[in-house]
């Protein structure tokens, strides 16, 4: 990999309402000039989650442009090929997902779903700032990998340790 492209990484989330939206407007703007962020769902909801937008407004985040689609919009001739792939919910982790073109990483970084926090405006509104913070801390770590540098089974390995940081989903494995 080198770093004088941009590389095209998507964020898959079932609903694509939420988490996977936290997600791309984070990566696309902390990464702004070396990667372009997109986000999908298995089963789209259809409408971006407010809370979702209204997060991302207090954190000062781009909030517009945002809408939820399917995945398939990105396995047709034409669509970016895409260099990196993070599931970001347990759901879409488990789903059969389309063939990518070009044979893009994968990795599994699941956050629980703040959509789905019953209760208070309050805990809804937290449940959100805590999604967005696991999401920005992973995207960090991301952006703070020597891409250009890295061999493909390091940065695999590194890519998996980001998904087990603090609010991992994932449930441990017998291998680790």
């Amino acid at each position: 990999m080198t770093t004088d492209r941009v590389y095209n990484v998507l964020f898959l989330c079932t609903a694509n309402s939420s988490r996977s939206i936290l997600a791309e407007s984070i990566l696309e703007t902390e990464g702004k000039g070396r990667f372009k962020a997109y986000s999908a769902g298995s089963q789209p909801k259809g409408a971006v989650n407010p809370l979702a937008l209204k997060e991302l407004a207090a954190l000062g985040y781009p909030t517009s442009g945002f809408r939820s689609k399917s995945w398939d919009e990105f396995s047709t001739p034409g669509a970016p090929e895409m260099d990196f792939i993070f599931t970001v919910c347990d759901t879409a982790h488990g789903e059969a997902c389309p063939v990518w073109i070009g044979h893009p990483m994968t990795a599994h970084w699941g956050v629980e779903d703040p959509a789905a926090v019953d209760g208070s405006e309050v805990d809804k509104g937290r449940a959100f700032a805590q999604a967005a913070r696991f999401l920005k801390n992973r995207i960090m770590a991301f952006l703070s990998l020597p891409l250009s540098s890295i061999d493909k089974l390091a940065l695999e390995q590194h890519l998996h340790q980001i998904g087990a940081m603090e609010g991992t989903t994932a449930k441990p494995t017998a291998a680790g």
